[in-house]
């Protein structure tokens, strides 16, 4: 079995379990700066368009997770977990602002067995 680049914890997963009850198919994108700094966005499925090239990484809880194509580059020997928080991140897009939340992810360096093993992304064309 090849190794996951997104895991998700349990307070992450209540939340989308909640914002999918409430918006629908959902899908998440991590942009690599500017007014929505590093923090992943979630939006309805199909309120968000990765640019080309951006990275599918993985899916949490079902829904797609992108990453922005410079971000992937940089963070491409690194795990990704998503998390959940109390407080407003800094671009206030994402569907849980209004509910006081903010997704964030937290990284760690695969270790060589894992990069060996790594789980393909998909490129948008």
């Amino acid at each position: 079995m090849a190794t996951s680049r997104l895991d998700v914890t349990e307070k992450a997963k209540a939340l989308i379990q909640e914002l999918s009850s409430t918006h629908g198919d959902l899908m998440f994108y991590q942009a690599g700066g500017c007014c929505e700094g590093t923090q992943p966005q979630c939006f309805e499925k199909g309120g968000y368009f990765p640019r080309m090239n951006d990275a599918l990484i993985g899916l949490a809880e079902g829904f797609e997770f992108w990453v922005d194509r410079d971000l992937f580059e940089y963070w491409k020997h690194a795990h990704f977990t998503l998390d959940v928080l109390d407080g407003f991140g800094p671009g206030g897009f994402s569907l849980e602002t209004p509910l006081g939340k903010t997704f964030k992810v937290h990284y760690r360096l695969f270790s060589e067995d894992e990069l060996a093993n790594l789980a393909p992304v998909q490129r948008n064309e």
